[in-house]
């Protein structure tokens, strides 16, 4: 277990103070100590499915407010992607969350101080530990300070897994028509083309994109169509 200094430590690591240590100590205690200390020992477990909550909800407001032009499909992948699971077990281990884990002696010797999932749900016990000590503000402005340093701040459009895709919904939302995809040209060595890709809708190109490939120009030119339309969007264009 961490001592007071251990845990002056990790505050000046987080750039949070708690005024109620106990709730610190708790969102680091993990699940494995009731096999030693008995069931009425309270775990991080709680604390976990409160911090999701509020992990969720503030990264949600941010996109909402970011990007006015998305609509509900790309803001829920763009929020996918920032709280999937590995990412919050890396934010965990910048943090350093592992070396101060209360852990039963049995998942001590197996590893469990590096295991992904629980320094995963540790660092979502420990939102929910800030929500408790400082309210929602200081736990939002946290989170923010944590994920602007891992996604540049959230200022740039979300990279979409399927881009192509995300433009056909967003044009067939106005019209029946697909876009169509052109290539315009292949340039390079055989071993070392560049395509460059046109996409059309109604008579009009809407962007243009290029890669190594024909499914990469066209993917590149859809999210330049994307950004263009959404952009269009926001003026009033």
């Amino acid at each position: 277990m961490a001592t007071a200094t251990g845990y002056e430590e990790l505050q000046q690591r987080l750039g949070y103070v708690f005024r109620e240590s106990a709730l610190l100590q708790l969102a680091l205690t993990h699940p494995s100590v009731t096999h030693e200390h008995g069931a009425g020992l309270q775990t991080n477990q709680r604390l976990e499915f409160l911090g999701d909550a509020v992990l969720q909800l503030a990264l949600t407001r941010e996109l909402y407010e970011k990007f006015p032009a998305f609509g509900e499909g790309p803001l829920t992948k763009a929020r996918a992607k920032l709280v999937n699971r590995r990412t919050l077990a890396e934010r965990a281990k910048q943090l350093g969350l592992g070396q101060y884990l209360i852990l039963s002696h049995g998942e001590e010797t197996h590893g469990g101080r590096e295991r992904p999932s629980a320094l995963a749900d540790t660092y979502e016990a420990l939102l929910g530990a800030i929500f408790l000590d400082g309210g929602f503000e200081a736990a939002r402005d946290f989170i923010l300070s944590q994920f602007q340093a891992a996604f540049g701040g959230l200022t740039v459009i979300p990279i979409l897994e399927n881009p192509k895709g995300e433009l056909q919904e967003l044009l067939q939302a106005v019209s029946s028509d697909a876009p169509r995809y052109h290539v315009v040209s292949a340039t390079g060595p055989d071993h070392d083309r560049i395509f460059e890709c046109t996409v059309h809708h109604g008579g009009e190109e809407l962007a243009r994109g290029r890669g190594k490939s024909k499914k990469a120009a066209e993917s590149e030119a859809a999210l330049a169509a994307l950004t263009r339309l959404r952009e269009r969007k926001e003026t009033g264009a």
